[in-house]
């Protein structure tokens, strides 16, 4: 099965209603800024960086609370948190496996904040009536402020903890294309609605959920750099979390995104359709270039020397991290983020600036010790990003 015309296809309609045709949605509202602003929450043990220099970032449920909560009195937008099916140990290390559930931390969310957008992570490839409850229930609570970043699982072990055979990659996006438009039927319909799989097992018989979304749907996210991905993406999400398809260094990313992002919205044009893009940097900054470069080498003195060894242990076949095989050197498991963005506060403002220009529309954040650095960047980053017009 290949994906189809256009989405909608498969369950016999034009088009889905999304967010962005409403103009009061939050999503409209958060895309009036010139640059979305995200925070990527460290749900799981070890946060985003394979170091054991010591630092407040935990993984339970109050530490992420009170960071959403600074987030949002920030002004930041919208906040993500991964999702992992792990055997016991996880990688090894800082990263032991210890998490909380993405979907549940972020329902949480909703009934202590007022205005940010809560993405939560899950894997969907396990049926698709759960997820238009879930989905539409959160949706009321949030006032529209809930959406989901859509993800396949790349390692064949979260493919065997559910039961299946690892499933293809190209073959996930046909599952994933069938799951989201069942669920957006399901979130449409006023009637039941009854669906036989084409490429999965899943059969609905009179299936109805209730309530309805606010704004046509949650917002849909995936993140991806495969052709593949790039083309589900395209029918799809709203926003599509990218990588630097040249490593992590922020010269080599920034000569490498302009061609990435416009083959991507390229693809969303032919489908009728406008897609943002959001990239992840991990923030290192201090009020000097010595002592952010001092900062930066204590992490990577301390880099957890288990880590490799787990990552390498656990089958993948993501596309999205190719080009980095070979490029990006054996310390940036310690920095961890998608890139790295380095230096103080001006010269983080300017590669932010680069960044934009090169096609990026969002900034999902990530540090290494979240509290003070998020404290760190809403003192002395922030006011810059406002002055440079990033945001508003």
């Amino acid at each position: 099965m290949s994906l189809p015309s256009h989405a909608g296809a498969l369950v016999g309609l034009d088009r889905f209603a999304a967010p962005t045709d409403f103009p009061d949605s939050p999503l409209s509202q958060a895309l009036k800024q010139p640059v979305l602003l995200g925070l990527f929450l460290p749900i799981q043990a070890g946060g985003w960086s394979a170091s054991t220099l010591p630092r407040s970032t935990d993984w339970r449920f109050d530490y992420n609370r009170d960071l959403v909560l600074k987030a949002e009195s920030l002004g930041f937008d919208l906040v993500f948190a991964l999702s992992q099916w792990l055997p016991k140990g996880g990688y090894g290390g800082v990263f032991d496996g210890n998490a909380l559930d993405s979907f549940m931390t972020t329902a949480a969310l909703t009934s202590v904040t007022q205005r940010i957008i809560l993405i939560s992570t899950l894997h969907v490839l396990y049926g698709p009536l759960h997820l238009a409850k879930w989905g539409a229930t959160l949706d009321h609570i949030s006032g529209g402020r809930w959406g989901i970043n859509v993800v396949t699982g790349h390692r064949a072990v979260e493919h065997q903890m559910f039961g299946w055979d690892r499933i293809e990659h190209d073959q996930r996006y046909d599952l994933t294309a069938e799951f989201i438009e069942v669920v957006q039927r399901l979130w449409s319909d006023p009637e039941n609605f009854s669906y036989e799989g084409r490429e999965s097992s899943w059969k609905l018989q009179g299936a109805f959920a209730s309530p309805k979304p606010r704004y046509g749907r949650p917002v849909l996210v995936n993140a991806t750099g495969s052709v593949a991905g790039f083309e589900y993406a395209a029918r799809y999400s709203d926003i599509v979390f990218i990588t630097s398809p040249a490593g992590s260094d922020f010269a080599s990313a920034v000569q490498a995104l302009p061609a990435h992002i416009a083959d991507l919205k390229a693809r969303a044009r032919q489908q009728g359709r406008e897609v943002r893009t959001l990239l992840n940097p991990l923030v290192i900054s201090r009020d000097t270039e010595a002592e952010t470069r001092a900062y930066y080498d204590a992490i990577v003195a301390h880099q957890d020397p288990t880590t490799p060894q787990g990552f390498n242990s656990l089958a993948s076949d993501a596309h999205a991290w190719k080009g980095r095989v070979g490029i990006d050197p054996p310390s940036r498991r310690a920095i961890g983020g998608n890139i790295e963005v380095v230096g103080t506060p001006e010269q983080v403002v300017e590669q932010f600036v680069q960044l934009h220009r090169a096609g990026v529309d969002g900034l999902q954040l990530s540090f290494y010790d979240f509290k003070p650095d998020l404290e760190y960047f809403g003192d002395r980053i922030l006011p810059l990003l406002k002055q440079a017009g990033l945001r508003l």
